[in-house]
């Protein structure tokens, strides 16, 4: 039975060094010599396309070599189940994180590798008044711990990155590199990444993002207009205006980008009627007739038929080719006017629905109006009876319009790990209840301590994260007192609710190797959980470390008088109790013969049974197929 240790595997994250050397020991077999990388085989197997010399096209800034190494290193620390702050933890399949999201980013890399659909983040802007989180890349989890007052220091403030700091950029720079880099990771192949920002640092973030992403992945920078008018404040210009820039994982797997009308644009445009109407609803038109600006075609210039008969040439040319307008004669997408001297006119009929009732859908535009900043304030006021509690949050209406742009499937993983108050885990759960979708939202908040002179505070909101799960838990509430209409089949209804988690350091105990711990460290070395943590915290570590999904649904059986947990319907069973007998794993045996799994893990607390118990545990797993047995 393999023990797992707190330098285990499965007692870290994903150990992204070790996973980018097995990838490149996959292309270049030779490279790997007794377990190490041969630079100088890669080198030569590359042949000359190897950049030596010192000057050459990069972004570089101070500490920038110290922020990618620590992309790469694993963490130890665990999510801690809260089921105290969460909202319907039964059947929820929404997460909410809070801890340092470098941290958890890192934790997420086994379970959510790939399964991203989008990723909204509206980091700190770089502006001198918000804080920029300085990484300890010593001990960031135990930074984190301190910082937050959960060790026995007092909490210390989060600091602001002032101009008159001497690496104003690079300290931004030096924390947004990393989580970029563990974000990526995440995404789908097809998976897109919305980052909001402002004229600070829109520069510099887009060279950052060329090089974690790729230039040739930069889809657009979307231009927000947060706000009407104002600035009279303003040095020079009036700024209305933010920012938001969108890459993709990989943009050879990423299909053409539309998304739904909206209902102004529907009334505004959709208003004609004909034959069609109950089916296909509303149309608007366009002239069928070329304008000057398009270049000349002789194949666009052919008659038309009208109705009576008589044929329509163009002024210069159309701007359909013969075949398309045939085509959309027979479904009837033309429309023949004609003036008060006879002469016939074509347009095109655009119908708000296809032949089949199914509404059609319009490209995105890359500057996005008639959402303001003021309409997040609003919401915020609304949700709070009357309390401003959080400055600038993003309106639902900008994040839903991201969503609608980012996401294909109804049942998609967001994930937003800069949270604030909530914005993209309440637009989330909107849109789910405007269509019946079942996306799920996983939000990460820092938690940053309030200022005693704020709302907030005031109204007992010691931390942004509560600020966060509360609003969650109230839009969730408001959204589904407001639902129109239940649009949700197949015994689905609609998720508003949250797994809260809280970011600690690994369940497991660790020899630290000190003279002065050293009773301390024979104790833990029998005992390996360590005391003040529950069955439940040691269950969601596992999942963690193995890979697996935090909201996967979890089955007890109670056997011999011991709780056993069975994950992903077999394929994994834990027991973490004492005193466990060869009842217990006969019953384990029973019940994966019962599901059938295609694969088989199970998992002991090392110290819950005897060494004979043990050996003959794994006898008794070994004649129901089970060959894959650790202890922890």
């Amino acid at each position: 039975m393999e023990k797992i240790t707190s330098q285990h595997p499965d007692s870290q994250s994903l150990n992204v060094v070790n996973q980018n050397i097995e990838q490149l020991k996959a292309l270049f077999p030779t490279i790997i010599k007794e377990g190490k990388l041969d630079v100088e085989e890669l080198k030569a197997l590359l042949g000359g396309d190897i950049e030596t010399s010192d000057e050459y096209y990069r972004f570089t800034w101070a500490g920038k070599s110290q922020a990618r190494q620590e992309a790469n290193k694993p963490s130890t620390a665990t999510l801690r189940p809260n089921k105290a702050e969460s909202k319907d933890w039964d059947i929820t399949e929404n997460i909410f994180i809070e801890g340092d999201n470098l941290e958890v980013l890192k934790l997420l890399q086994k379970s959510y590798a790939n399964q991203i659909k989008m990723i909204y983040i509206d980091p700190p802007y770089n502006t001198g008044k918000d804080f920029v989180y300085k990484d300890n890349y010593a001990d960031n989890l135990g930074n984190y711990l301190a910082l937050t007052g959960q060790t026995d220091e007092e909490g210390k403030k989060l600091s602001t990155n002032s101009e008159t700091d001497g690496r104003y950029h690079s300290n931004w720079l030096n924390m947004m590199y990393p989580r970029l880099k563990l974000a990526r990771n995440l995404l789908k192949e097809d998976g897109l990444i919305f980052i909001s920002i402002d004229d600070n640092e829109v520069q510099n973030l887009r060279k950052t993002c060329d090089e974690v992403f790729g230039e040739e992945n930069f889809i657009d920078c979307i231009i927000w207009k947060k706000r009407y008018g104002g600035g009279s404040k303003e040095k020079h210009l009036v700024s209305l205006h933010e920012y938001a820039l969108v890459y993709v994982k990989n943009v050879d797997y990423l299909n053409p980008i539309f998304i739904p009308n909206n209902q102004e644009s529907i009334d505004r445009y959709y208003t004609k009627k004909d034959k069609h109407y109950d089916v296909r609803g509303g149309y608007r038109t366009h002239p069928l007739e070329a304008t000057k600006s398009m270049g000349e075609r002789k194949n666009l210039v052919f008659p038309i038929r009208a109705p009576d008969g008589t044929n329509v040439m163009p002024k210069r040319q159309w701007l359909w080719g013969k075949e398309r307008v045939e085509e959309a004669i027979k479904v009837d997408e033309l429309e023949f006017l004609k003036d008060r001297e006879g002469n016939w006119s074509v347009n095109t009929k655009q119908y708000l629905k296809d032949e089949n009732g199914i509404e059609r859908q319009i490209k995105a535009f890359s500057i996005l109006e008639n959402v303001y900043s003021q309409h997040g304030t609003n919401e915020i006021i609304e949700i709070f009876d009357d309390a401003q509690i959080f400055s600038f949050p993003k309106p639902t209406g900008l994040i839903k319009q991201f969503l609608n742009i980012g996401l294909e499937d109804n049942e998609d993983i967001v994930l937003d790990f800069f949270a604030g108050s909530g914005t993209t885990a309440h637009a989330v759960m909107q849109i789910n209840s405007e269509d019946g979708g079942y996306r799920k939202c996983i939000s990460v908040q820092l938690p940053e301590l309030t200022e005693e002179n704020t709302e907030a505070y005031k109204a007992g909101y010691k931390t942004i994260a509560d600020i966060t799960k509360e609003r969650i838990r109230r839009a969730g509430e408001k959204i589904k007192a407001e639902q129109k209409e239940d649009l949700f089949t197949e015994g689905k209804t609609l998720d508003i609710g949250f797994k809260a988690f809280k970011l600690d350091s690994s369940n497991i105990n660790a020899w630290d190797g000190s003279i002065e711990n050293f009773e301390q460290n024979l104790f833990n070395s029998a005992n390996n959980i360590k005391a003040d943590r529950t069955e439940e915290d040691v269950l969601y570590e596992i999942l963690l470390k193995n890979g697996l999904n935090l909201t996967l649904p979890i089955t007890i059986q109670i056997i011999a008088g011991k709780a056993v947990y069975s994950i992903g319907a077999g394929a994994l069973f834990i027991c973490l109790a004492d005193g466990i007998t060869t009842a217990v794993t006969e019953g384990i045996g029973r019940w994966k013969e019962e599901l059938q799994p295609a694969t088989c893990k199970v998992i002991f607390k090392d110290t819950g049974f005897t060494d004979v118990d043990k050996t003959n545990s794994i006898q008794i797993l070994k004649r129901y197929g089970i060959t894959e047995v650790k202890s922890i």
